[in-house]
């Protein structure tokens, strides 16, 4: 199964390298998109460089600047679809996301429309080394969307996910607004709300090893204002009551 992990990235200098290399230890036939929103550090380069060394497994979707989570992803699922690839993986490149979890994902994925790594699953965590008012926001922004939404997912906010190419060639991402994290609540939720067949697999959510963190107390709250939004944009949508698998 010919997979590609599409990742955004903005000044991700150090941990790039490092992730491609820890990728292609994979035994998956694996395959990069790096979304560069014109990082600062340079972190467009070393991917062209990247690209350069591992011809047809590493390519780069340049950017003119930071223009948010949502178009990163949606121009980079246009461009991976446009190819023969089979899976589509969301994956940040900081190294919060294990890349080993990805045999368990792909193997998952043969059974299922989307695959979801999880933190608050058996199994699933959050770094231990989290200040305690990290992980109450996490885990009550997981609580409140679930909620709202009133979908069985645990970890509706998890940014490490795998995607079967059928299934985001049959979602209406034209209709995908939201911005920031949040993004990752609105295309789980429309994923539920069209019956896809979503299996949700433990993962450590570890902090990342290099570099600083862009998620901020303000970027957490404002998400959680829109998550109504979400709600209410797909209020014509009705709730599958089994799988559409396709």
């Amino acid at each position: 199964m010919r997979i590609t992990v599409v990742t955004p990235t903005y000044n991700e200098a150090e941990n790039l390298p490092k992730l491609v290399s820890a990728l292609f230890l994979l035994p998956l036939d694996l395959h990069i998109l790096v979304v560069d929103d014109n990082s600062p550090d340079g972190t467009g380069r070393i991917a062209n460089e990247l690209a350069a060394t591992h011809p047809k497994r590493v390519e780069v979707l340049h950017r003119p600047g930071k223009m948010g989570l949502r178009s990163a992803y949606l121009n980079g699922f246009q461009k991976v679809l446009d190819g023969s690839t089979q899976a589509v993986v969301q994956m940040d490149a900081d190294f919060s996301h294990n890349p080993a979890e990805l045999v368990t994902m792909a193997k998952l994925i043969e059974t299922h429309d989307l695959v979801l790594g999880s933190r608050y699953i058996p199994g699933g965590a959050v770094d231990e080394h989290w200040h305690f008012w990290r992980k109450s926001l996490s885990g009550f922004g997981n609580f409140y969307a679930r909620k709202i939404l009133n979908i069985p997912i645990h970890d509706v906010t998890t940014g490490y996910r795998m995607w079967r190419r059928e299934t985001l060639l049959h979602m209406p991402l034209e209709r995908v607004q939201s911005s920031g994290y949040v993004f990752q609540v609105e295309m789980a939720y429309l994923a539920y709300c069209l019956g896809f067949d979503i299996k949700e697999t433990p993962i450590y959510f570890a902090d990342r090893r290099w570099g600083k963190s862009k998620i901020s107390f303000k970027i957490q709250l404002e998400a959680a204002f829109r998550v109504w939004n979400v709600w209410w944009g797909y209020r014509d949508l009705k709730k599958a009551g089994k799988s559409a698998r396709l």
